[in-house]
């Protein structure tokens, strides 16, 4: 059950910011004893690779803090953050971590699985974080999109560590995501009620 916590938390944090729960593997593998990486992982934790995920990591950091670039960033991420998603997910859930002692005994066959599910993870939530910064960005002038950027990047960093350290808590971080869910809905469905409303007015008075 650890494992799928474990795999589900780094999807979902892949979902918005494709390299914070890589990062956060790598580091922890190549500093600390809190996880182990599977031997087809291993490169997490390479210097180099470290590096090449920071660096995209500050990219992306600035890029969705700006209204508009953050549109034209979440649609290029549309395939970053899902097949990011399904390493950490594939990564994750077979790593032995300080809850999880023996990751094989849960995915013994079908590999495929927890890399398809995670892909689907990440999707799901890019989704959500891609519908919600337009309502933010109009909502609040585009003063609102380094707020929101700033809370997903923490979000993200926190989620990628309970994951790892303490995964029963991701619960705790899926029900915030299904709760932000709830709240795009509601503010896509007023903006559209609110548009309908001004046009039927511009017509009455035009």
């Amino acid at each position: 059950m650890f494992e799928v916590l474990t795999g589900t938390g780094l999807a979902a944090s892949a979902g918005l910011n494709a390299y914070i729960p890589l990062l956060t593997m790598g580091l922890l593998a190549r500093y600390t004893d809190a996880i182990d990486l599977p031997s087809g992982s291993a490169w997490l934790s390479n210097g180099w690779t470290l590096t090449i995920l920071a660096v995209l990591l500050a990219v992306e950091v600035v890029a969705d803090k700006i209204p508009v670039v953050d549109h034209v960033n979440d649609m290029v991420q549309t395939f970053v953050r899902p097949t990011a998603g399904g390493l950490a997910f594939g990564t994750g859930s077979a790593s032995e971590t300080v809850t999880v002692a023996d990751p094989g005994a849960f995915f013994t066959s079908n590999q495929w699985v927890p890399i398809a599910a995670g892909v689907v993870i990440a999707l799901i939530v890019h989704g959500v974080k891609s519908a919600s910064r337009p309502v933010v960005n109009a909502t609040t002038a585009g003063f609102g999109a380094p707020v929101a950027s700033t809370a997903e990047d923490i979000g993200s960093v926190v989620m990628s560590v309970l994951a790892i350290v303490l995964p029963v808590l991701v619960l705790i971080g899926l029900g915030v995501l299904v709760w932000a869910t709830v709240w795009v809905v509601r503010g896509r469905r007023r903006r559209k009620r609110n548009r309908a409303a001004s046009v039927e007015t511009r017509h009455l008075f035009g």
